[in-house]
């Protein structure tokens, strides 16, 4: 029986509000495709802003105003447009809760989730961790917790944050985006064939998703070989 399950890459910054929407459109694009268990989704490593400290210092808002340069009115409008946004998608976003720090220690416990089977349940509770309650996910403690919770164990969460083999795989991630030409994210990788950018309708999702395993499923038959009949016994006891 042929076990390979078509890849999907999904580049992504836990700082990244679109990346959270991204993720629950499409989720509920995936849900809709009927060979979903047929995939298997690997997240990648991006940041957005390498330079933050590991402390707010500023509010969200300051620092789009501030570091990025961004005019007042218009990062008011556009947290509120985000907010709606995320709101369409099902999650709570609270902006004047937002801890603004550096996303590395996130993606380093990301990196060693990935090799316990738990990619996705923590992109989702960091997610909501930065997104929903305001927590520092730069902050040991925090991160920690959240490890925990999602079935790590804290030394676990300790070899995560301080063996810079998990450091290297997030910079690697991030490297790789770089060769791929990805200038922002969410970004979506449907076997290295199709790629979708942005936090895209679930629509979206769904179609590439039939388009690319529909190309996938022809080079990766379910029988990996052609069967020529002919007279054989079978274990049920019934020989012709």
């Amino acid at each position: 029986m042929n076990t390979a399950k078509m890849q999907i890459e999904i580049w992504s910054d836990i700082a990244c509000p679109f990346c959270y929407i991204g993720k629950r459109n499409f989720e509920s694009g995936i849900e809709k495709f009927a060979d979903a268990a047929n995939i298997n989704i690997t997240w990648k490593s991006f940041q957005l802003d390498p330079t933050l400290p590991e402390t707010a210092t500023v509010d969200h808002e300051q620092y789009l105003v501030q570091y990025k340069g961004l005019p007042a009115d218009r990062v008011k409008q556009m947290l509120g447009q985000v907010a709606q946004s995320a709101k369409a998608a099902g999650l709570d976003f609270h902006f004047d809760k937002i801890a603004t720090v550096n996303s590395f220690s996130a993606h380093r416990l990301i990196q060693l989730a990935k090799t316990k089977g738990l990619g996705d349940a923590v992109e989702e509770r960091l997610f909501k961790a930065y997104f929903t309650e305001g927590k520092n996910i730069a902050d040991r403690i925090t991160l920690t917790e959240l490890g925990k919770e999602i079935g790590l164990t804290e030394s676990e969460v300790t070899e995560a944050l301080t063996n810079d083999g998990y450091a290297a795989k997030a910079h690697a991630d991030i490297e790789e985006a770089r060769q791929l030409g990805v200038r922002g994210v969410p970004f979506f990788v449907f076997d290295r064939k199709y790629a979708v950018s942005g936090a895209q309708p679930a629509e979206t999702f769904t179609q590439t998703l039939g388009k690319a395993f529909s190309e996938w499923r022809e080079k990766n038959p379910e029988t990996p070989f052609e069967i020529t009949e002919g007279p054989s016994c079978t274990a049920d006891g019934n020989c012709g």
